[in-house]
C-alpha cells in the first residue's frame, strides 16, 4: 500500500477509513491506546491501522494482536521498524513504555505458548515487566514448586493452562498475589475447546483467582499490567 493511499484514508472522517473508526482518544480516557485485533482483517488493513496508530501515538507502541501469517509478512515488509512476535502472533510499532512492576506469566505446557506469549507481550505493551515461567503444569507438580521463587515477588500473576485447568488453583495455594487465570483451548475431546478448563478455573477453591475468556491472553495481560504498574515507585 502506498503512502498516498494511506494519506487518503487518514484524511477521511478525521483519520478513519470507511471500514474502520480508530478510537484515537482511548489513551486519554483510559491511559492506554487502542489495540488492533487482527483476526478477520486483511493484511492491508492491519498495515494501514498499525501505521495510523503509530503516527498518532508516536510516544507509545502501536500494537496489533491475533495476526495471520500473511498479515505478519505484510507488516514486516511494509513497516520495517515493526517488531514481529511470531509466537504471540502479534506486532508492535514504536517505543515500548517504561515498565513498572512485575507480572509473572506462568504456563502449564508448551501447547499453551501462543496464549502465554500474547499475555506477556500485552503486559509489556501496557507498561509492566513480564517474567515468563514455562512448562510447569500439574502433571509434574514439583516443577511449579521449584519455580515458586520466580513468581513469589511478582505484583500480579497470569496463569495459562488448558486440559482440566488446575494450575491456577495450585498457584493460588502458594501465594497471596492477585492471579488472573487464562483457560486455553488445548485438550482432548472432553475439554470442549477450553470449556472444561474455564469451568475448572471459575470453580477454583483458591481465593484471589479471577478468570478471563478462553484463550484470553490479551485481556489477562491488560488486567495484570494495570495492577502491577500501580506499585509505588
Amino acid at each position: 500500500m502506498t503512502g498516498t493511499e494511506d494519506e487518503n484514508i487518514a484524511a477521511r472522517s478525521g483519520g478513519d477509513a470507511d471500514w474502520a473508526r480508530l478510537d484515537l482518544d482511548r489513551a486519554g480516557r483510559t491511559g492506554d491506546p487502542e489495540v488492533i485485533f487482527g483476526a478477520g482483517k486483511t493484511p492491508e488493513q492491519v498495515v494501514t491501522l498499525l501505521r495510523q496508530l503509530g503516527q498518532r501515538h508516536g510516544d507509545r507502541a502501536a500494537y496489533a494482536t491475533r495476526l495471520s501469517a500473511e498479515a505478519m509478512t505484510a507488516v514486516a515488509a511494509e513497516l520495517p521498524r515493526a517488531r514481529i512476535d511470531e509466537v504471540a502472533r502479534a506486532a508492535t510499532l514504536g517505543p515500548l513504555p517504561k515498565p513498572y512492576g512485575k507480572v509473572a506469566v506462568i504456563s502449564a505446557g508448551t501447547s499453551d505458548q501462543h496464549v502465554a506469549a500474547e499475555a506477556a507481550l500485552t503486559v509489556r505493551c501496557f507498561g509492566s515487566e513480564p517474567v515468563r515461567i514455562n512448562d510447569v503444569g500439574v502433571a509434574g507438580l514439583h516443577r511449579i514448586l521449584d519455580a515458586r521463587a520466580e513468581f513469589d515477588d511478582a505484583d500480579a500473576i497470569i496463569v495459562v493452562a488448558g486440559m482440566e485447568g488446575a494450575l491456577p488453583s495450585v498457584v493460588g495455594g502458594l501465594t497471596g498475589t492477585p492471579i488472573v487465570a487464562v483457560p486455553t483451548s488445548v485438550g482432548y475431546g472432553a475439554s470442549f475447546g477450553g470449556l472444561s478448563a474455564l469451568l475448572g478455573m471459575l470453580n477454583s477453591c483458591a481465593p484471589g483467582v479471577v478468570v478471563t475468556n478462553i484463550d484470553g491472553g490479551f485481556t489477562a495481560g491488560v488486567h495484570a499490567a494495570r495492577i502491577a504498574r500501580r506499585r509505588p515507585a
